[in-house]
């Protein structure tokens, strides 16, 4: 550790705590995460956790019922139920029982034909086809077509459209960019079959990513004959979206109360077959109460439970436990450029594309100055303490589900706080003796605003670990007015290049595509870091050319981008994540394995086969 002068603040016990103990000091907190006989813990007192993926309980399926779903979240949902329009991840949640699933994946997320459509992709004519199966119908009875798939696009590439989805995968259509410009009335590079059951979509050049789910093909359909007549400009406020969605999913929503709950009752017509249960009810809750929740067996499934209280509640009676790690990471995002909206011509005409712009001015553009803020913090520490080993050190942006692309050779950052000194003392970071602080290379003083989001127990105390991490290497680094901000909010300003935040912390769900682009590519809406390399970019084009149909070709350039990645570092991958997911012992089966069959009883996504075997939920 470095001798020069050590800064010091207030904060909570637990980040105390921890800032000792991650110093090489010791205490009392060590936590055990010994096996539970409750479902699910394979591991000893220390290291990553693991568990069973399928729950199955005795007893025979009562007839319908309804499974209370409670959705642990400090953030409410905003309602849009529109997967062309929503960007958080609790809309995502609640949309999942009612709007419906175009295409299914298998155990690697590739497309199978287990969903309501098939897909085929013709490598020579950079054509994808897509066939929507029959007898498949929206929940007011009209049948779902391939013109519904059609007006999806529409929805996207329309010139009031204002979401985040027009990225590349849709530029890359033939006739999308004139279509978006105002200069066509049509896409000409989508075609429907006479019957509309089929449409084949014509691209510049297509990859081998489109075969994976939600790999660059928009595999999502809106009722065109519902909400065909209101301007896209209108429709995320629409009642019809907002209030009165509908899907081909197995269940309908009856009510929406916004932000805290959904009601949904079975879809009798839905395709795979009528559903068990006669409804679902979904129901957000507090972190802060969700143990208590669970404690008074409010809830037959949890979603997002709080991984940061495992302890308390790995062993409650009548409930057990499955998890898995989730398709996604936590990271710490260095601000490097701004979002730059599509240029137009004095005819409204789009002649350069929304892109992300990166400013080598910008107070976070040397890279000396990102890696010793990563070597500076203990991640390792951070998940065994934090999260009872519910998550652990990430090396990569890409997560180890994606087995065949994941570089498990990348070193990252592991914690090392004389590196940390020792880059920033040759960048000419200088540390005067007896300053707080360090200046920058050219004497000026630096202050690093970071922002992070309030939810959970350990939020806060994260977030000060921190914090006193990059100041014992002499960075004075400020928490974003001094508190921490809502998960809208945050990610309004992150969006939006708040010129406030210079630093800040959040959290990427990869979805079942391994390639990057969509977070991290020129015209990615959801690059907030705003990073942009003429390397990334032709690492970035590799990864979706048609060369990438020879897969281990395809793996090197992968293994490439992330030590790349890892040297430049726009963002810091902090933590890999496991999810559980407790179960009440009335359920009958729950299975989260990924790429399960969705006709299998209790499958996480086959919720027409969920049942209930009691009419009142276990409590012993």
């Amino acid at each position: 550790m470095s001798n020069k002068k050590k800064y010091s603040l207030l904060a909570s016990s637990a980040a105390v705590a921890f800032v000792l103990a991650a110093c090489g000091g010791s205490d009392n907190a060590d936590s055990d995460n010994g096996s539970s006989d409750n479902g699910g813990s394979e591991s000893g007192s220390e290291g990553p956790l693991t568990f069973e993926t399928r729950v199955e309980n005795e007893g025979e399926a009562i007839e319908g019922g309804t499974m209370n779903i409670g959705y642990v979240s400090d953030s409410p949902f905003t309602g849009i139920f529109n997967w062309e329009l929503y960007d958080g991840n609790p809309d995502a949640q609640v949309m999942a029982y009612t709007m419906g699933e175009l295409v299914g994946s298998d155990e690697n997320y590739q497309i199978d034909d287990s969903g309501a459509a098939t897909l085929e992709l013709d490598q020579e004519a950079n054509t994808v086809t897509i066939t929507v199966k029959d007898g498949i119908k929206w929940h007011d009875g009209e049948p779902l077509t391939a013109d519904d798939v059609l007006f999806a696009h529409e929805i996207i590439g329309d010139p009031e459209y204002t979401g985040v989805r027009y990225t590349a995968d849709l530029q890359n259509i033939v006739g999308m960019e004139e279509y978006k410009n105002g200069e066509a009335d049509s896409i000409s590079g989508m075609t429907l079959s006479d019957d509309e059951m089929t449409l084949t979509i014509q691209y510049k050049s297509v990859g081998v990513q489109m075969l994976q789910a939600g790999g660059g093909v928009w595999t999502y359909a809106e009722p065109r004959h519902y909400l065909g007549d209101i301007p896209v400009a209108d429709l995320e406020s629409a009642p019809e979206v907002r209030e009165k969605p509908l899907g081909y999913g197995p269940f309908k929503v009856d009510n929406i109360v916004p932000g805290e709950s959904v009601s949904y009752s079975r879809f009798d017509d839905y395709w795979r077959g009528t559903p068990i249960l006669d409804g679902i009810e979904l129901q957000t809750v507090p972190t802060a109460t969700a143990v208590a929740a669970m404690e008074n067996a409010q809830f037959d499934l949890f979603i997002d439970m709080p991984t940061d209280q495992y302890d308390t509640f790995a062993d409650l009676p009548g409930y057990s436990i499955v998890g898995r790690d989730e398709n996604s990471y936590t990271y710490i995002g260095f601000k490097l450029g701004e979002w730059q909206e599509a240029q137009e011509d004095d005819e409204g005409n789009i002649t350069e594309p929304a892109k992300n712009v990166y400013n080598p001015d910008a107070k976070m553009a040397d890279k000396n100055l990102r890696q010793a803020m990563a070597y500076a913090i203990d991640n390792d520490a951070v998940g065994e303490r934090f999260y009872q080993g519910l998550r652990r050190r990430a090396n990569s942006p890409i997560i180890p589900n994606f087995s065949d692309y994941y570089n498990e050779d990348v070193v990252g950052y592991p914690y090392d706080e004389d590196e940390a000194n020792r880059i920033l003392d040759e960048a000419g970071y200088e540390w005067a003796e007896g300053e707080d602080f360090r200046t920058t290379p050219e004497g000026e003083e630096l202050v690093i605003n970071f922002a992070s989001m309030s939810g959970g127990d350990v939020a806060e105390p994260i977030a000060e670990y921190y914090i006193q991490s990059w100041a014992r290497i002499g960075l004075n680094v400020q928490l974003l007015e001094g508190r921490l901000h809502e998960f809208n909010s945050f990610y309004d300003r992150v969006e939006a290049d708040d010129p406030a935040i210079d630093v800040y912390q959040g959290a990427w769900g990869t979805g079942t595509d391994p390639t990057p682009e969509g977070l991290y590519g020129e015209t990615a809406p959801f690059n907030y870091t705003r990073w942009v390399t003429e390397e990334n970019n032709e690492y970035m084009e590799q990864m979706l050319s048609s060369e990438g149909f020879d897969t281990e070709w395809r793996a090197e350039v992968f293994n490439e981008w992330q030590e790349y990645f890892m040297e430049e570092l726009p963002i810091i991958p902090t933590l890999f994540r496991t999810e559980v997911f407790p179960v009440n012992d009335r359920v009958g089966a729950f299975d989260i394995t990924v790429g399960v069959d969705p006709e299998t009883a209790g499958a996480e996504t086959g919720y027409h086969t969920w049942y209930l075997t009691s009419e009142e939920r276990v409590t012993e």
